[in-house]
């Protein structure tokens, strides 16, 4: 019964409360920017019903069947992406889908866009008039920021699984050696991402005819990028472990304020909304990530590179008269550059608002915003290397790469044809793009190494 931030210390009149839950959501429904895509809506909507169902948020069961109700018709809220600081929670966000439930504002439904009022008449849903205490357990919340790590840890890990694989079809068309994952060496250094990727690697170079047919040659070692992947993707990998950690206790987590505690009879206030755990860890996983792609990148210079790589330059025959896989490499390192940038921390910074009386904010919404470029970015950077690295294994024929790389080629070239001459690469790279993101060539890959890579 009191105004909100610097306004905690007015009180409110018992016969005004209703109009302060309303004034509340109207008030903080102010985002701005691109809207949110509905699987992102959709995942703060669940995520704010399993908190407010533990029952310490002060709201009525009536809350959590509107929210289950309009996410089982699918009537989804238009929710600008911009506007959150991560802390008192995802307050502008969280406004936008509670307006949605009182009838105001808008949704989609059908693939529609609709007046909040009429659109959930169309779907048969009730609006909600919120009571005392329910406005704020709406909205003061770490929904946005939580969906963000959901979604980044789940494509991480595939693009984890994408990095090695393609990984070692680059070291396959570059006639490197597969020493440098044996296990002997990682047990002397037993960090455990390490160690997994390092067995993950090893298992994708067994029974290649191309690392057989060099084995006595007179290199001593291979470059950073193809040598050094285990340690490297490895780190990346125990980053991509603590942020699912963080995600998985922040899902089950109450993070609204103030808290209610029925069995001492109190409410209490605290600091649950603050986003920090989520922002640190999104701002890590920007870094890791960049990280994946830096080292792809390097890998598509040495197989265009034919001073390094002993392949045709460009990797086409006539190069000259063709271009080959030179203009890849530039929107590789393009991307790369770009999430140079994307990858500072957001969390390092906080600005006070509220008069001070919120005076440090985590902007962990900012720190999910700009990781989902990146990961996009180095979605697209593994594609090329997919491309560029099984355009090098044309060269090596009749030579065959492990069974399970070979595989990869083969689905690669299911949808994309070897570069025999110039063509435009914008299509392929984008086929290819989309067979990274729904883990088609990692699927193929498992199922001939007859278990999941870790």
């Amino acid at each position: 019964n009191t105004g909100f931030g610097e306004l905690a210390k007015v009180r409110i009149s018992k016969d005004e409360i209703d109009d302060l839950q309303r004034n509340l959501i109207r008030s903080h429904s102010c985002g701005v920017g691109k809207m949110l895509s509905t699987e992102m809506v959709r995942a703060m909507m669940v995520l704010r019903a399993n908190s407010l169902a533990k029952g310490y948020s002060g709201v009525r069961l009536e809350i959590l069947e509107i929210l289950v109700e309009m996410l089982n018709k699918r009537v989804h809220p238009v929710v600008p992406s911009k506007g959150s600081l991560g802390a008192s929670g995802d307050l502008i966000p969280l406004s936008h889908i509670a307006l949605a439930m009182m009838g105001e504002g808008k949704v989609e439904y059908k693939n529609k866009m609709y007046e909040a009022k009429k659109g959930l008449k169309e779907a048969s849903v009730k609006p909600v008039t919120l009571k005392a205490k329910e406005g704020l357990a709406l909205i003061n919340g770490t929904q946005l920021m939580t969906a963000y790590c959901v979604f980044a840890v789940y494509d991480t890990e595939l693009l984890l699984k994408n990095a090695q694989i393609a990984g070692v079809m680059s070291l396959e068309a570059l006639r490197g050696t597969d020493q440098a994952f044996r296990e002997e060496l990682h047990r002397l250094r037993p960090h455990k991402g390490q160690i997994i990727c390092a067995k993950n690697l090893w298992r994708l170079t067994r029974k290649s005819e191309i690392i057989k047919s060099h084995k006595d040659c007179s290199k001593v070692q291979d470059a950073y990028t193809l040598r050094c992947m285990p340690q490297v993707l490895g780190a990346v990998y125990d980053v991509v472990s603590s942020a699912r950690s963080t995600t998985e206790t922040e899902i089950n987590s109450v993070t609204d304020n103030p808290i209610v505690l029925p069995d001492q009879n109190e409410i209490v206030s605290g600091g649950n909304f603050h986003g920090q755990p989520l922002a640190l860890a999104l701002d890590t996983l920007s870094i890791a990530v960049t990280t994946i792609g830096t080292l792809s990148e390097r890998r598509i210079a040495r197989l265009t590179d034919s001073c390094l790589s002993e392949l045709p330059p460009f990797l086409t025959s006539k190069s000259g008269l063709n271009s080959g896989f030179m203009l890849p490499h530039y929107v590789a390192a393009s991307l790369v550059n770009e999430n140079k940038i994307l990858s500072h921390p957001a969390s390092v910074d906080t600005i006070p608002v509220s008069a001070n009386q919120e005076d440090h904010v985590s902007m962990g919404a900012t720190a999910g915003y700009k990781l989902q470029k990146i990961i996009e970015n180095v979605q697209q950077i593994i594609a090329i290397e997919y491309l560029s690295a099984a355009q090098g294994l044309e060269f090596l024929k009749p030579l065959k790469s492990s069974p399970p790389i070979q595989e990869a080629y083969d689905k690669i070239r299911t949808k994309i044809p070897e570069l025999k001459k110039d063509r435009p690469l914008h299509e392929d790279i984008k086929k290819m793009a989309e067979m990274v993101k729904k883990g088609f060539i990692v699927e193929v890959v498992e199922k001939k190494i007859g278990e999941p890579l870790a």
